[in-house]
């Protein structure tokens, strides 16, 4: 009649099968018998033992008020009583509120952290443990020693789990701002009605944080109220696509169009402006050994690999709703196809071979639009100026410029060559000619920052516009030994 306790399943999958066979054949002779398992989510893990399970999740709260609530449901009063300083009680609540931020900037994907982090309980415990500790330890009249709270909080406890650079800096920013003397002051606020209270018990704190908003500002959490349009937009999308797989996707009977002939028509449409072929020994007119053009050939591959995929798929997706071909199970492309084109996306064949975009006529409008700059630069020269997310390696074209330059200038080293960039004042439409070293580029956008183009500097979002446009820039290699 005991429970049986099985964790991080996902690292034994082969165990699973023999597992369900036992739990499906044993005879139970107890009714209380349980056995519980802890997964992470895995593709491969056994539909049939899912099925037949009772699922939970831990999910963390929505919000600072419910993310206070369940840390505060795990403090005791006797943790609240454990030091009779006065810095005790808001140092506890201020590690709490900061508990909460970090879980709470993960719902906003990469504004919120670069890397979404699993915080989890373990870190408030350990932070606390820290400055309780702390606190038995200092100097009455020295007091708290704020870089060693900062640094084991920032550094340590939370900042153990950070790997990338700007997430650690922003998390220093946190414990450098709501850590230091300053907390104590009456007038101290994290966000405008996000105060530290005074309390003794923890029915006064949760009293207190009841009376907090339900729903937060991002400001709260140091973000632009454009992240809040960010979020919504994103949860929205994830939703529509939930739907939207879900959908049946037989042929349904009626007056209506059918399924397969909306796609036929698309497919057609699409083969109709699907552009040419490429012809190879134009490049070699060219000069192939010119960095610029070893660039461009590497691109006009992989476009010519994005033609020809598109190519073979809808003609076979034609001849297979005509019925010339079988559409088998067995042929998953062709299936995934019709029903991707059908929900205006892009077929998975395609998507591993090209972009990502958010719907299949902004995705062909590209292949268009890249093919184009492409051929633009074939048979009529190097363009004026460059649209750089046009390209499939755009790291790699920037990389082709520094060989240039390297090239032009017979005492430069390849190694010691930087880049460097000037944003100008000019739309891509005032550009007559190309700049006498480096070149144009246009088709950056900004997000989470705005662009004030008479200074040329960044300057905090406008409210509600998510995108700003870049103006054209001049990259060019210096010198920099």
């Amino acid at each position: 009649g005991g429970w049986v306790l099985l964790q991080n399943c996902h690292l034994g999958l082969d165990f699973m099968d023999e597992l369900l066979e036992t739990i499906l054949t044993a005879e139970i002779q107890n009714d209380t018998f349980r056995v519980w398992i802890t997964t992470e989510q895995h593709p491969k893990f056994p539909i049939t033992l899912l099925q037949i399970a009772i699922k939970f999740t831990n999910e963390p709260p929505q919000g600072i008020r419910a993310g206070l609530k369940r840390t505060f449901s795990g403090i005791s009063q006797d943790l609240l009583n454990v030091s009779n300083l006065p810095m005790w009680k808001p140092l506890l609540y201020t590690v709490a509120f900061l508990h909460s931020t970090v879980q709470e900037r993960r719902k906003f994907g990469p504004l919120g952290w670069n890397i979404p982090y699993e915080f989890n309980s373990a870190d408030f415990t350990a932070s606390v443990q820290f400055i309780q500790n702390h606190l038995k330890r200092i100097d009455i009249k020295k007091g708290i020693s704020w870089n060693t709270v900062r640094y084991m909080i920032g550094e340590v406890q939370y900042g153990g789990r950070v790997t990338d650079d700007y997430d650690k800096r922003l998390l220093n920013c946190f414990a450098r701002v709501w850590f230091n003397e300053s907390m104590f002051d009456s007038a101290f606020c994290f966000y405008t009605g996000y105060k530290i209270p005074v309390c003794k018990t923890l029915e006064q704190y949760f009293d207190y944080i009841q009376l907090l908003p339900a729903m937060d500002s991002p400001e709260v959490f140091g973000l632009h109220p454009n992240a809040d349009i960010t979020y919504q937009r994103n949860t929205s999308a994830d939703v529509l696509d939930t739907i939207t797989n879900i959908q049946p996707k037989e042929s349904a009977g009626g007056s209506g169009e059918t399924r397969e002939s909306v796609v036929y028509r698309s497919a057609e449409d699409m083969l109709e402006k699907l552009p040419p072929d490429y012809v190879k020994a134009r490049l070699v007119k060219m000069g192939a050994l010119n960095s610029m053009n070893i660039f461009l050939r590497q691109e006009i591959d992989r476009m010519q690999k994005v033609i020809t995929v598109v190519r073979t798929s809808l003609n076979d997706l034609k001849l297979a709703i005509e019925g010339t071909i079988v559409m088998s199970e067995a042929s998953k492309n062709l299936r995934d196809a019709l029903d991707n084109m059908y929900d205006a996306r892009i077929p998975q064949v395609w998507r591993r071979v090209s972009w990502d975009s958010s719907t299949l006529g902004f995705w062909f409008t590209e292949l268009l639009d890249r093919n184009a700059q492409l051929s633009t630069w074939i048979f009529q020269g190097r363009p004026k100026v460059f649209w750089i997310t046009g390209f499939f390696n755009p790291q790699g074209f920037l990389t082709a410029m520094k060989q240039e330059a390297t090239r032009a200038h017979k005492d430069w080293a390849l190694d010691k060559v930087a880049i460097h960039n000037d944003v100008l004042k000019l739309t891509r439409e005032e550009i007559t000619s190309s700049p006498s070293e480096g070149v144009y580029i246009y088709g950056l956008y900004l997000e989470g920052a705005g662009w004030d183009k008479r200074r040329s500097i960044l300057v905090e979002s406008t409210p509600k516009i998510l995108f700003v446009q870049l103006p054209v820039l001049h990259m060019f290699a210096v010198d920099s030994s």
